[in-house]
Parts: structure tokens; sequence; C-alpha cells
């Protein structure tokens, strides 16, 4: 009986293993089928991947950037023509006078840039020692050894050797011809200076000097800094004149008005009329001009 039993469980053992180890390859397929699978995945990525490749290329013309250009927005009535005399403002006190292949630089500063579109100048005249009519850098630009300048023993007495070579002092009161091969322009010096008793610490009588200047017979007179002094009020026969404006540095409107009824030029500009307050009423002052008299003829260019 004992050897029938063991007989059973041995026989048992036996087919227990069989099944066991025929198992085994069908776990291993099953692993295959597992790793398989990892593949096929990639395949379809792979196809993805041509998909891509297949489709015709899109050609992207790339855009011209938009260049950007510098606008020049011209002033508006930048210039004034008068017996072929040409005056052109610059900015503020500064101005340029054209005359037969001769150029006149009243003032100049802004730098070398500022003055570009002009001949070099023949002459330069300076009213006085501050920074918004005495600019030694913009000296130093545009000067030119055939370049005479003109102006007070105080203008001379800031500029240095190389810049005062060719200079000529002219006092109140004092003119000084100059000649070339085509013409002769004549340089007056005229007193300016500050007559309220707050504004005298600004400009100093002596110091500065207004001007006229005569060519082709025109005599125009440019004020500098100054109030309406007994000078200006006594100027004669001025054909055009400019006239400055600002508070508390000169004078008002009013006092300009009031000077130029008095030596009545035929053409006055109003210029150096931004103060401390902002810009001095212009067109008040043409009103209170020509309300007194209409014969004189205010122009307005744009200097600022």
């Amino acid at each position: 009986m004992k050897f029938k039993i063991f007989t059973v469980i041995l026989i048992s053992v036996i087919i227990f293993s069989c099944k066991k180890e025929n198992n085994a390859p069908i776990l291993e397929k099953e692993n295959i089928i597992i790793t398989d699978s990892i593949p096929q995945e990639i395949e379809v990525d792979s196809l993805i991947i041509d998909s891509v490749v297949i489709e015709e290329p899109k050609i992207i013309t790339p855009q011209k950037p938009v260049e950007k250009k510098t606008v020049v927005i011209p002033k508006s009535n930048n210039s004034y023509t008068n017996s072929s005399i040409k005056f052109t403002p610059i900015e503020h006190a500064t101005l340029v006078i054209e005359y037969n292949n001769i150029t006149v630089y009243v003032d100049p500063v802004g730098g070398k840039d500022a003055f570009k579109n002009f001949r070099s100048p023949n002459f330069i005249l300076i009213t006085d020692i501050h920074r918004d009519h005495l600019d030694l850098e913009t000296l130093k630009a545009i000067n030119t050894p055939n370049t005479v300048i003109v102006g007070t023993a105080a203008v001379k007495s800031k500029l240095p050797a190389e810049i005062s070579k060719n200079y000529t002092t002219i006092f109140s009161g004092l003119s000084q011809s100059f000649s070339t091969s085509k013409m002769t322009i004549d340089i007056e010096g005229v007193a300016m200076y500050n007559i309220r008793d707050e504004a005298l610490k600004y400009h100093p009588k002596s110091r500065g000097n207004g001007f006229i200047v005569t060519l082709n017979k025109k005599r125009i007179y440019i004020s500098g800094d100054t109030e309406d002094t007994f000078e200006m009020r006594h100027l004669k026969n001025i054909d055009v004149a400019f006239v400055c404006m600002n508070l508390p540095y000169t004078m008002s409107v009013e006092s300009a008005a009031s000077a130029v009824l008095d030596f009545k030029p035929k053409k006055v500009f109003p210029y150096h009329y931004k103060g401390t307050d902002g810009f001095s009423d212009v067109k008040k002052f043409k009103s209170l001009v020509n309300r007194s008299n209409k014969n004189i003829e205010v122009i307005q260019l744009d200097w600022y």
C-alpha cells in the first residue's frame, strides 16, 4: 500500500514538472511579444517623422526690415531774402547772413552740424560772453584761417590764441570796413546793456555789443542782449532789425515795441525771445508795433 502511495506521488511530481517546463516557452513567447511591441511603437513614430519629411517644404520669403528713416521737418519760414541778402535763423540768438558769396555767422552756437548747409564763414560776429552767444567748441569747429571774428575786448579775452588770430575789436559807436575783390562790408558797434535796476547784473554796459552790418547798401541791426536803450531808440536808417525780447535777461515785448516805434526800421524780426518762463508773446509785439505804425513790417521766423 505504501508503495502505491509513493508511486502516485512520484508520478504527480513528474507530471507537475513537465507542465512547468511546457509553460516556460509560453512565458518566453509572451515576453517576446511584449518586447516586440516597443519596436512597433517606434515604427509608428518613424512613420510620423517620415510624413513630415515627405511634405513639401514651405518657402518663406523673409520680409525686408522696415528702414527707419530720419525725417527732417523743415522749419516753416526758415529763411528770408531781402535785396539779395538772405537771413536764416539757426536758434535763439544764432543767425546766418548770406550775400554775394559772403557768409556771416552771428553768435554761432550748436556745433558744426548746425551750419552744415552753409559755406564757411567769412565773418563771425559775437555779441557777448554768455554761452548762448559765445561757444568755444562751435568756434573751434567752424573757424577757418581766413575767418574774421568781430566783437568786444571782453569777448576776445575769452578766446584762445588760435581762434583770436584774426580778431577785430569794435567799440560802440565805431565802425570798421572790410573789403573784398567783389564788395565791401561795414560793421558798426552798438551799445547793448540792461537799464532796469534788477537786471543790471545780466549785461553791464561796454561788455558786449550789438551790430549794424551794411551789405548791398542795406543797414542790418542786430540787437544782441539789450534793453530799450538810448542808443537803440536813436538808431537811423535801419532797413532790417533783429530785436531781442525775453525777461528777465533783456526786455519785455512792450519795451521792444516802444523802441522799434522810435527808430522805425523798415523790417523787424523778433528773435532771442525765450526766457525763464517760456516764449515771449511775439504776436503781441507785432500787434503793438502795427497798431501805431503799419509801415513797419514785422516778420516772424522760426527760431525754436
